[in-house]
């Protein structure tokens, strides 16, 4: 059975993946049948060709939650773009203000 399923690159501390063709038996850092992109979540930064990834799904790979996610954001023109920091949602303040806390 074939997975398409991320590959680790990159140093320590400054990790990088590559979306890869592997079969489901083999390591993660193993053997890869074909290379479909990469993602970088330190630069926030990834790329997938969908073409090719359409082809392995219709001979039946099956995918990680990661790359569905990015395999997603590709289909929708909303991949992350180098140097564009994520959107982070900012922490909700759940103390209560003295006024709410009395009554």
């Amino acid at each position: 059975m074939v997975r398409i399923r991320l590959k680790k690159t990159g140093a320590k501390n400054w990790i990088s993946f590559r979306i890869a063709v592997c079969d489901i038996r083999s390591a993660r850092d193993g053997y890869m049948v074909e290379e479909l992109g990469y993602y970088d979540p330190k630069h926030s930064d990834e790329k997938i060709d969908v073409e090719r990834t359409e082809y392995w799904i219709s001979k039946g790979a099956q995918m990680s939650d990661t790359v569905k996610h990015i395999l997603a954001r590709a289909k929708a023109g909303k991949s992350k773009v180098r140097g564009v920091p994520d959107a982070k949602p900012r922490k909700k303040n759940f103390k209560k203000s003295g006024e709410e806390a009395a009554s």
